[in-house]
């Protein structure tokens, strides 16, 4: 066992880190220069790729020196903190009673690891430099990190505003209902701004549903790497058989639209391709492959936008489809659909076509990692190797989750989804 250490300037220095652990992050300093501390109390918070830990001082007195930052990267007996001691540690006595100096660097007492801080890839740590140094323990630091919170903007109710597990609780709760504005990846909220300063003004409340919306894009924007891949299908072929097909379908009393056809175009792809018709899984380390193919619809209502589901998309006809995209956007309009018929997609089709625009990027509908955008179709001159020839070309716009699929995968998918709406044999077969 190592000497005590003397009354005297005691420097602290940092532990083993453990096997194959060659240095640390200062996570946070707990201490000040001039305070007063007591044996066994926090030093500062480290933080390696395994795990956090609290370095507690092995000696109280006064803290006259901080030799690190919060950021920093430390190593097995980096010097930390040097206090001057105004009292003997408690410990056995020595075997050679004058053989420790005063000045001998103390090692801060190694600590149990808390549970691993796995800071993943595609979340920006929550500690900047303010929330560092939030006094908290590394247990609570973990718990903020997978909930999104920033430590700087939670209240400690804890002894001397330590914060504590439901301090960060509350906190969160409090985000989502409103009660404390939302600053993603740790930014600051958006001013307050009183535009009647240059003018008459009028402030209408948002309806529910675009409130709920608002939610949900505000949620998933700074959550989700998203890409946005660009494409072209020539339907000048599926056109002409929607067209033929439309006697058939009055009688059947349905309107046969675009989208159904791409619908079923969407589900070819989707069995090519099973990652787009998958979630990511909460621990950000697995997919949830979906084995069904439940397909929602972006439906524009004068009380905002809503997103009904088609189930079943793979078993169903055309004309059953097109009835059912009909009966869920008239309920959509009229307000009237149910909350099961508003859940378990697990892709999302956006078609602006019958609006206009050349493309657009649609936002990803958590938990789906990816959307289809359709924007108006128009006649382009197309070169078949020969001459040049008036087709019709119906632009696609597909936004991913970067996180779960490669660029090179995103532009196979809308090819494979063009040569789909392209070829009629492969969508009835």
């Amino acid at each position: 066992m190592s000497p005590a250490p003397a009354a005297g300037l005691q420097q602290i220095t940092c532990p083993a880190l453990g096997e194959g652990i060659a240095s640390a992050e200062v996570a946070a300093i707990e201490v000040a220069v001039g305070d007063t501390i007591e044996a066994e109390q926090t030093l500062i918070t480290l933080e390696t790729d395994k795990a956090a830990m609290d370095l507690p001082t092995p000696v109280g007195g006064k803290v006259v020196a901080i030799k690190v930052s919060v950021g920093e990267q430390v190593k097995d007996g980096s010097l930390l903190v040097e206090i001057e001691s105004d009292s003997v540690a408690a410990s056995p006595a020595p075997s050679d009673a004058g053989g420790s100096s005063p000045s001998q660097p103390v090692t801060a007492p190694s600590v149990a690891e808390d549970k691993p801080a796995v800071r993943h890839s595609d979340q920006a740590p929550v500690a900047t430099a303010k929330a560092g140094a939030a006094h908290a323990s590394p247990a609570v630091r973990q718990f903020a990190r997978e909930l999104g919170a920033d430590l700087s903007r939670v209240n400690g109710s804890g002894r001397k505003g330590r914060i504590t597990r439901e301090d960060v609780m509350q906190h969160v709760k409090g985000i989502l209902q409103g009660a404390e504005p939302v600053a993603g990846g740790g930014l600051q909220p958006l001013p307050e701004i009183d535009h009647s300063r240059w003018g008459e003004v009028e402030t209408v409340e948002l309806g529910r549903i675009r409130q709920l919306t608002a939610k949900n894009l505000s949620r998933s924007w700074p959550q989700i790497p998203q890409v946005t891949q660009f494409d072209e299908a020539d339907i000048t072929d599926l056109e002409a058989f929607r067209q033929a097909q439309k006697a058939l379908a009055e009688q059947r009393g349905v309107k046969l639209t675009l989208l159904a056809l791409v619908m079923k175009a969407v589900v070819v792809s989707l069995r090519n391709y099973p990652d787009f018709n998958s979630s990511l899984h909460s621990d950000g380390k697995s997919l949830v492959l979906k084995r069904y193919f439940h397909i929602g619809i972006a439906v524009d209502t004068p009380a905002g936008l809503v997103v009904p589901v088609v189930r079943d998309v793979d078993r169903k006809g055309v004309f059953d489809i097109a009835e059912e995209l009909g009966e869920l956007s008239g309920r959509a309009r009229d307000r009237k659909l149910t909350p099961d018929e508003l859940q378990g997609s697990s892709f999302t089709i956006s078609s602006l076509g019958g609006i206009g625009g050349t493309a657009f990027t649609p936002v990803v509908n958590h938990p789906n990692v990816a959307i289809l955008g359709l924007s108006r179709s128009q006649m382009k001159p197309q070169w078949d190797g020969e001459q040049f020839l008036p087709r019709l070309m119906l632009p696609l716009s597909l936004s991913y989750d970067h996180r779960v699929i490669d660029g090179a995968v995103a532009a196979r998918f809308t090819r494979d989804l063009a040569e789909n709406l392209e070829e009629l044999r492969r969508l009835l077969l």
